[in-house]
């Protein structure tokens, strides 16, 4: 039997997302919870019943028809209208991991009792994620202010038994599936429509997507660069704790540990013929890649507030009897985080690659491209190659979306954050940075064999052990792309606990 995640007011975190993740939890919702979504749906359907006052988006019009007065026969049709138009999403589908996510941010944001849905949309959204009936999201479509409207339109589409969802691996109409679990479509009422659209999910679970795989490849650049180090044979002084208790950046000092740790009792790290001075993609490794932790730390503080927010709009306040329009659908604290992290994952790429170029170099009593008959094989000259192509690629994706803005809603939307732009491309980054630490390993662990009868520390000879399983070494010229493939699966499938990640 599956194990059981409440929603509730207690925080979410980093760890305790990627439990309910990697142990497959079910969702349920808390008698607080419960207790706040129908308080909040009751005050606002007496506050209909009682004013006569618009409400915006929920007896009125949205955007800039913000002052066309809706009827109270037509409020339920609003929302579903709401709904079907503003699912214009375009582009690729959305991964189903972050589609997950989505639902689970939406819960949780829906749960705290600041935005008047009934507790049978709650329920719902709760059974889609539970049983995994998720929807088809394209990831063009939104401002990433108002909320990501067209993505998160897209989520709430098969509620009203619209829209495609996934079952198992086929994509089928809503409607079908609906029918499968008995399902009736939800009737939307006042303001629902609009409290499933607005909000920062979409934003919000690719940076938690990114977050836990960019924590993950943070600790793989260190192994894979201690690796490296051993590989070129490096002085280890500049890992010594003296250097950097002087200038103490907290990633700086992690990764000086880190790198230390695991090359704890190496023999090619203890011999002492060592150049006075390494390359700097050796030497400074807790510099840079201590400036990339520092910074997943800052964008883990950003999106951690974020997920545990109400951002939908307006928000009701049952306690104050107070229903505030206001903006907490924009998407600036985001698009800033990702467009930091962005670089930030783009450096550990970036510097990866120059250890790779430094270790095919003929340097250090490695032969020419790591191969024992250069010349007749051309060894691993490609893959560094490939590195350099998506490194430059990395480059070009980290231009800023966070500096753009776009009007929109004949210019009542006329500041927007384009953070969703910005959460798409860090995908793009971070899964980059994966192939090239990928590409980074293949050469690291090929040039290790040449140092051989010595041995490099005994956490990384497991390592080794267990890749050498996966991709073998490289005696003649092969077809090197099936190696690069293998070696991203290798790290995708590597395991990294928690308390080694955060």
């Amino acid at each position: 039997m599956r194990d059981i995640h409440y929603i509730s007011t207690e925080l979410l975190d980093l760890s305790v997302l990627k439990d309910i993740i990697e142990n497959n939890k079910t969702l349920a919702l808390s008698e607080e919870a419960v207790a706040k979504i129908n308080k909040a749906h009751t005050y606002l359907q007496n506050k209909i019943k009682d004013s006569a006052t618009p409400i915006y988006g929920i007896n009125t019009g949205f955007g800039s028809l913000c002052d066309v007065e809706i009827s109270a026969e037509n409020l339920s049709q609003l929302q579903e209208n709401l709904v079907m138009s503003h699912a214009c999403g375009t582009g690729e589908k959305v991964p189903k991991s972050i589609v997950k996510l989505m639902l689970l941010l939406k819960i949780q944001s829906l749960s705290y009792g600041h935005s008047g849905v009934q507790l049978v949309t709650v329920e719902r959204l709760v059974d889609f994620y539970n049983y995994n009936v998720l929807p088809v999201i394209y990831n063009q479509g939104s401002l990433g202010a108002s909320g990501d409207l067209a993505p998160l339109a897209h989520l709430a589409l098969p509620l009203l038994g619209m829209g495609d969802v996934y079952d198992d691996e086929e994509i089928v109409a809503s409607e079908m599936v609906l029918k499968k679990h008995n399902w009736q479509p939800i009737v939307l009422q006042a303001k629902e429509g609009l409290a499933l659209l607005n909000g920062t999910q979409f934003m919000s679970a690719y940076g938690v997507h990114c977050l836990l795989k960019g924590f993950k490849l943070s600790y793989l650049a260190d192994l894979i660069g201690a690796l490296s180090v051993d590989a070129f044979d490096c002085n280890m002084s500049p890992f010594n704790p003296l250097v950097h208790l002087v200038r103490p950046h907290r990633g700086q000092v992690k990764t000086a540990e880190n790198i230390l740790e695991m090359l704890t009792d190496s023999e090619i790290g203890a011999s002492t013929n060592k150049k006075v001075q390494d390359p700097y993609s050796f030497r400074c490794i807790p510099q840079v890649h201590g400036a990339s932790k520092d910074t997943l730390y800052f964008v883990h503080k950003t999106v951690k507030t974020e997920i545990n927010s109400v951002t939908d709009n307006p928000n009701i306040f049952v306690g104050e009897d107070l229903i505030i329009s206001g903006g907490n659908f924009h998407g600036q604290p985001l698009a800033l985080a990702f467009d930091f992290l962005g670089i930030a994952m783009a450096e550990l790429g970036n510097i990866s690659e120059r250890r790779t170029y430094q270790l095919v170099s003929g340097e250090r009593e490695l032969p020419a491209f790591l191969v024992s008959n250069p010349g007749l094989n051309s060894g691993f000259m490609i893959p560094q190659y490939t590195a350099a192509s998506i490194v430059s690629q990395n480059k070009q994706l980290c231009t800023p979306a966070s500096v753009d803005s776009i009007v929109s809603s004949n210019g009542q939307e006329d500041h927007v954050s384009m953070g969703a732009n910005g959460a798409t491309k860090l995908l793009r980054i971070v899964d980059n940075l994966e192939t090239i630490l990928a590409i980074e390993l293949m050469n690291a662990s090929q040039a290790i064999e040449f140092r051989r009868p010595q041995k490099t520390s005994p956490l990384l000879e497991s390592l080794l052990e267990s890749y050498r399983n996966t991709v073998p070494f490289v005696e003649e010229d092969r077809l090197l792309a099936e190696d690069i493939h293998a070696s991203v699966a290798f790290l995708q499938s590597f395991a990294v606990d928690a308390d080694l990640m955060f």
